[in-house]
């Protein structure tokens, strides 16, 4: 080339080569970190998603970008973050397939205490939520300028009132109280009240991208509607049909099966973000659709779950680690309002769960563990908080604050509960059983 000038088809081939580089250097931090992070929040008794969530958080500007700015910017700010954010959100995608495919609607039919499960349920998303909407909307033009005030209300009110499943659940079967009559309560309360919460913020979400056109949003919900409708009555036979006659187990996925699923996953996340929501709303229905193919279920969590687990998992949380910077909460007013959030849905989620538990007849003892169980957040809540950012409705030191009440509240659960469930006659295992 004339003057040593590359020509346009070899740029474009470094360019490639160099953002791959560094986004398999990312990769590779994050998945070791991860690794880290899991097992050492085992080793102190806690959900192995709880050290991912940590170990996100300090790959971040909290902690990397503050011991070695150079490093960090190498690492993470070297190429435009996009393969990152894709990556986080295919990963979320299937997340949340994995998640709907792992309910229980089972618990919602249970007879034995079917009162306190529903008290407990509507307690533990009306009181957050209300709480939640007063805090935001009044501290909008505070907190966050920007945004719009109602908006940022009910976002911070839906994170007020979500209850991570995955994550209770989890911590459960390492407690060895699932089976349990309160245990039975708490997961079927969850449950129910995880289904509102999506649906919750899928209105809201609608409702915020439709930017309060009345006719715009009409149309919206009966697209949506009819959406819903169409998946159940037209696409869930068709799946089910496919997978009886694929016929997989915990040792057998055909990959014309897998493929078929992934393929199903991702149209449905097209179709749901083409409805004005986001995508993971049309992974979580596939789940729900496949729900009851019991070996479906079994291949993939032999098969796929790991690699979702250890791969898109830890992405996801580095990714919310990298938007979260604790040291940004610089005052003691900052660190005030962190501390009134962490009350306000501590109060609104244990407190309400509290009194409804009691006013079914529990002891003092079973309410209280039952309060801690479903103020459990973690991973459902940093899905609405990320949801809520990317819409701009709650600003970078609100995304902050409710990001570590999200992570108090869910480091607290399994010591508390170790401590407090003896007390309520109920047994648990010993750690690492």
């Amino acid at each position: 080339m004339p003057g040593g000038e590359l020509d346009p088809q070899t740029v474009s081939v470094l360019k490639t080569e160099g953002l791959l580089f560094f986004t398999l250097l990312q990769l590779a931090a994050i998945i070791l970190a991860g690794r880290v992070g899991g097992l050492a929040a085992r080793r102190l008794g806690q959900s192995p998603a709880v050290g991912e969530i940590v170990a996100g958080i300090l790959l971040g500007p909290t902690l990397a970008g503050l011991v070695s700015p150079q490093a960090f910017a190498y690492v993470f700010q070297s190429t435009p973050p996009e393969p990152l954010q894709i990556l986080a959100q295919v990963g979320l995608l299937l997340l949340m397939f994995q998640i709907g495919l792992e309910f229980e609607f089972s618990h919602l039919l249970e007879g034995r205490n079917r009162t306190a499960v529903i008290r407990v349920a509507v307690a533990g998303l009306v009181a957050p939520f209300a709480l939640g909407l007063a805090f935001g909307y009044a501290t909008a033009p505070i907190l966050s300028p920007e945004a719009d005030r109602l908006a940022s209300g009910l976002f911070i009110a839906t994170a007020f009132s979500i209850t991570a499943l995955p994550i209770l659940g989890r911590i459960m079967i390492e407690l060895g109280v699932q089976r349990t009559a309160l245990g039975v309560i708490a997961i079927s309360a969850a449950a129910i009240n995880d289904v509102v919460g999506w649906l919750v913020l899928a209105l809201v979400t609608t409702l915020t991208l439709a930017r309060f056109d009345a006719p715009g949003f009409g149309l919206q919900v009966l697209l949506l509607a009819l959406y819903l409708l169409g998946a159940w009555w037209l696409v869930r036979p068709l799946l089910r049909r496919i997978v009886a006659r694929a016929a997989p187990n915990a040792s057998h996925l055909p990959p014309g099966l897998l493929g078929m699923v992934l393929a199903a996953v991702f149209l449905s996340g097209m179709a749901t973000i083409e409805l004005g929501i986001f995508g993971i709303f049309g992974g979580f229905l596939m789940g729900v659709l496949l729900h009851r193919e019991q070996g479906l279920v079994e291949a993939w969590r032999a098969r796929v779950e790991p690699f979702v687990l250890v791969f898109f998992l830890p992405i996801f949380f580095t990714y919310t680690g990298l938007r979260t910077d604790i040291g940004g909460l610089d005052g003691l007013a900052a660190w005030g309002w962190c501390a009134l959030i962490l009350l306000l849905a501590t109060l609104g989620k244990l407190g309400s769960t509290y009194v409804a538990a009691r006013w079914s007849g529990l002891g003092h003892y079973e309410a209280s563990s039952l309060g801690i169980m479903m103020n459990t957040r973690a991973l459902m809540e940093l899905v609405v908080l990320n949801v809520g950012y990317d819409l701009g409705v709650i600003s970078q030191p609100v995304f902050t604050m409710l990001v570590i009440m999200a992570l108090v509240t869910t480091v607290i659960t399994g010591p508390a509960l170790r401590a407090w469930l003896p007390r309520a006659g109920v047994p648990v295992a010993p750690r690492g059983h």
